[in-house]
């Protein structure tokens, strides 16, 4: 059976005697489909512990969502590229009776992935939407949080909170773009005008006139505010560890950013909704309009947002691309896993690292040491 499938593309693994189905993992994993692919039909223990990269506990339990079977006595030695005939036991779970009878109450509709849970030890019931749930998980939630499935996941009770919450990748640039290219004709236009005068509100002989050819360098300037902006929000805001005892700020960090690590790969909500988004940017304009020249600002304004539009793309690309080995955005996307999977209180940087080296929250290159 094994056989059969992998040679009609699934992507079958062993770990000793525990078979796994990777086939809708290959595009995900961060070394890159085709190094998964090679090991389809193997045993990936030694590949596990490393070289060149030790898998993290987070992991190793995200493995264990793939478990399919288990091998008969005697057939480890059977499990190799060329497939020679075996076999193997299938179960349910490799759980506790408890989590088994769990399972034999899923309803027939349901997404295989979201299997009736045991509560006592995932902490949520997955059945419900989670957001009004997270609050009362106190001292647990810090873990748990940082604890990535691959699962769905429902945060309100509303149909249509629901839906308004989550966004296709291709609507941030379906709705920005159009606006950045609007916004930079204006910005370059009014500046063509030559009445733009930065320090014109202290002083009227030392001011300075902007030209309409400093407008792509203004530009600039706003799209490197931008990625300082992206770093600032990640870190400080979304990776904010709410107090254990306050039920509303950890459901507020779980809107924001926690359902994000919890579940990492839910293309629906790996980009920013556009109505929220345009009262964060009205908040940063404003800012913008009170300490800049009016056209200045718009400027500055226009760089920054043409800098989110790119962060948003990148952002859901490195989840869900496969970049080539050896390319920046290769090791990007290796990087930004290893923020989710082992490293959350470092590599706040999404679109760059720059700025994770004058703040040291780099996530270290590692020096491997195989451990028994």
């Amino acid at each position: 059976e094994v056989r059969s499938r992998c040679a009609e593309g699934a992507c079958l693994v062993r770990c000793r005697r525990r078979l796994y189905d990777l086939s809708s993992f290959v595009r995900l994993h961060p070394g890159g489909e085709q190094l998964l692919r090679r090991r389809a039909g193997t045993d990936v223990s030694d590949a596990l512990d490393g070289p060149p990269h030790r898998h993290s506990a987070n992991a190793r339990r995200w493995l264990e969502q793939y478990y399919v079977g288990e091998m008969e006595s005697g057939d480890e030695q059977c499990f190799t590229v060329g497939f020679p005939p075996f076999s193997f036991q299938s179960y349910p779970e490799p759980v506790n009776k408890k989590e088994v009878d769990a399972t034999a109450q899923t309803p027939p509709q349901m997404d295989p992935r979201c299997k009736t849970v045991d509560e006592e030890k995932d902490l949520v019931d997955w059945r419900k939407p989670l957001l009004w749930q997270v609050g009362y998980l106190g001292e647990k939630y810090d873990e748990w949080v940082h604890q990535p499935v691959d699962r769905p996941i429902r945060l309100f009770h509303s149909d249509i909170l629901e839906y308004l919450s989550k966004t296709a990748w291709y609507v941030v640039f379906m709705v920005w773009a159009p606006v950045v290219l609007y916004l930079s004709w204006v910005s370059y236009t009014s500046l063509a005008q030559g009445n733009t005068r930065l320090f014109s509100s202290f002083t009227t002989e030392y001011s300075i006139p902007v030209h309409k050819y400093y407008f792509p360098f203004i530009f600039l300037l706003g799209m490197f505010l931008w990625s300082l902006l992206e770093y600032l929000i990640h870190r400080f805001v979304f990776h904010m560890k709410p107090p254990a005892s306050n039920y509303y700020l950890i459901t507020l960090h779980f809107l924001l950013h926690g359902q994000h690590h919890k579940s990492p790969f839910d293309s629906s909500r790996l980009v920013f909704p556009p109505v929220p988004a345009s009262l964060v940017m009205g908040f940063f304009y404003g800012i913008l309009k009170l300490m800049l020249p009016e056209v200045l600002g718009l400027s500055v304004f226009v760089g920054g947002l043409c800098g989110y539009v790119i962060y948003d793309m990148m952002h859901y690309y490195l989840h869900y691309g496969s970049p080539k080995k050896g390319t920046y955005l290769y090791g990007l996307k290796a990087y930004h896993v290893k923020h989710h999977f082992e490293h959350q209180k470092s590599g706040f940087g999404i679109s760059t690292r720059f700025w994770d080296h004058p703040f040291r929250t780099l996530i270290p290159e590692e020096t491997f040491e195989k451990e028994d």
